[in-house]
């Protein structure tokens, strides 16, 4: 349901993600111990949506020390997350039941010293990266400078489109200019393959949101319905990308109504 990735260093083991269930968690873990006696010392979480988080109770109860953006302390405590966890206790029964619980974070993240928190392991540099918000309130991401590699969580997507969610596609673009200039060999999406030509799909990725923000812009100003906004516009460009149609109509509704709000806010 989601990528997750870890780290080996010489002192301890730094997990990105901790998956959709326990279950995939304790497989991961188990995977890692096939590789090393080391500890996993720290999960770093991308974000608090529930496909990349159920799976930490299992690194919480092995002993690993959780860090994520302060962002997300606000998503452990809604009453969003308690529906939205009974909800996959339901449907992602018996993976997911009434064992699973949420986890906050050990560390919180709030960045006030800047966008990079250094986290250094033995010889092993890793750079947990502010993500601002982009696909959600407290993204994260993870640099590891010296393989050149980045983990971006679902910020970044590798030959087909994002899902914007509930995000903000300006400080979106923003994000995209900042993975560029990581300038990593391999970047590691939330959801797909790993992508080992990031110029290509940070490019698709910028051109499709500045697409979906300059069409719905004119629909807001000329104050047309979403409906009949998307009906005129040309897709051709992006129709054949795969996740089109599983992504495109809720991404453009959203974009929409972001466009709609920053035009009201305009109004004196």
């Amino acid at each position: 349901m989601s990528n997750s990735g870890f780290v080996l260093t010489d002192t301890g083991v730094v997990v990105y993600d901790a998956l959709a269930t326990p279950a995939l968690a304790q497989a991961m873990l188990d995977a890692i111990h096939r590789l090393t006696e080391l500890p996993v010392t720290h999960v770093i979480v991308s974000h608090y949506h529930a496909d990349h988080v159920y799976g930490l109770q299992v690194f919480k109860d092995a002993g690993a020390t959780i860090i994520a953006k302060r962002s997300g302390s606000t998503y452990i405590e809604s009453e969003h997350a308690q529906q939205r966890l009974q909800q996959r206790r339901e449907a992602l029964a018996p993976w997911v039941d009434d064992n699973t619980r949420l986890i906050g974070a050990d560390i919180w993240l709030d960045f006030k010293a800047g966008p990079r928190h250094r986290l250094q392991l033995g010889d092993t540099a890793l750079d947990i990266i502010d993500g601002g918000f982009s696909h959600s309130a407290d993204d994260v991401l993870l640099s590891i400078p010296s393989e050149s590699v980045v983990f971006a969580g679902d910020i970044f997507s590798s030959g087909r489109l994002p899902f914007l969610v509930d995000g903000n596609s300006e400080v979106w673009l923003q994000s995209m200019a900042d993975i560029a200039k990581l300038e990593a060999a391999v970047v590691v999406p939330g959801h797909g393959r790993a992508s080992t030509e990031p110029a290509e799909d940070i490019e698709l990725n910028t051109r499709y949101i500045r697409f979906l923000r300059e069409q719905m812009a004119v629909a807001a100003e000329e104050l047309q319905s979403f409906n009949d906004a998307y009906a005129a516009i040309d897709w051709t460009e992006f129709r054949d990308v795969p996740l089109f149609d599983a992504a495109n109509r809720r991404n453009a509704y959203h974009v929409f109504l972001e466009m709609q709000q920053a035009l009201f806010e305009q109004e004196p």
